[in-house]
């Protein structure tokens, strides 16, 4: 006999998710920003999910249109799934549009003075007197246990044109090519020792410090720790063929020779 099948089944996948860090609400400023971001490019995000940080703000978010700001996100193909740093009293009008709160608020300050005074002033049960124990031969000393290594995802083939690879917590290593289409996460950093095209995300958790490296930087898009770059206009002349380095200075992307100095 057939065995029946589950109406459901629940496994733990891996969602990326872009951040999207809000320094003011105007909705039109933050039109233009997008526009600017994406050069026009229909499909520069693909229908990405993405958690909005207002933790930036001055006004903790305070006179945000919630509903305009997830409209015009999806007009850019950006779909809003949560918001990051938002006080409790936001939570009603964030989860009004089907909004998550992202993370756990801590406990209040005054609720752990509360229960650090109730365990003072509780009354302490009587405890017998115990005899000292006997001296003991001191232990010998263990050397400090050694930290692992980093953790680090390895792809021996092509990635090909629609696939996504993520290394979450580790760096990714690529042995063949990247091929347009394709999307390449991880939160440290990538290395490509082949041809890179497609899209490269590095520090995806936000590692500001890593790095991107390719044998040939042939990429639509290439992004650290939140920072975005793309090449509409074509790739640097001077890099091609090239094995090279991609970094983030400040608030821009740097694509430089692999074995620069700088």
């Amino acid at each position: 006999m057939q065995k029946a099948r589950k109406p459901i089944d629940i496994k733990i996948s891996t969602v990326v998710a872009i951040s999207a860090i809000l320094h003011e609400t105007d909705p039109a400023a933050l039109d233009k920003a997008l526009k600017d971001m994406t050069g026009g490019v229909s499909d520069f995000f693909e229908d990405e999910f993405a958690v909005i940080d207002i933790g930036a703000l001055d006004t903790a978010g305070a006179g945000i249109d919630w509903a305009a700001l997830v409209s015009l996100f999806k007009r850019y193909r950006l779909n809003a799934v949560a918001v990051r740093n938002a006080p409790e009293e936001l939570h009603a009008d964030i989860a009004a549009q089907g909004l998550s709160i992202d993370g756990g608020a801590p406990r209040p300050p005054q609720q752990e003075a509360a229960t650090a005074v109730a365990a003072e002033e509780a009354p302490q049960p009587a405890v017998a007197p115990v005899p000292a124990p006997a001296p003991v031969a001191a232990a010998p000393v263990q050397a400090a246990p050694v930290a692992p290594a980093a953790a680090t995802m390895i792809i021996d083939t092509p990635v090909r044109a629609g696939q996504r690879i993520y290394a979450r917590g580790a760096d990714l290593v690529i042995m063949a090519a990247v091929n347009n289409g394709a999307e390449i996460i991880a939160d440290g950093s990538i290395h490509v020792y082949a041809p890179l095209r497609g899209r490269a995300l590095a520090g995806a958790s936000g590692n500001t410090g890593a790095r991107i490296f390719a044998a040939s930087l042939e990429a639509e898009l290439v992004s650290i720790a939140g920072v975005y770059r793309t090449f509409e206009n074509g790739h640097p002349p001077e890099l091609a063929q090239k094995q090279v380095q991609v970094r983030l200075t400040g608030d821009r992307i740097d694509v430089l020779p692999i074995n620069t100095s700088k």
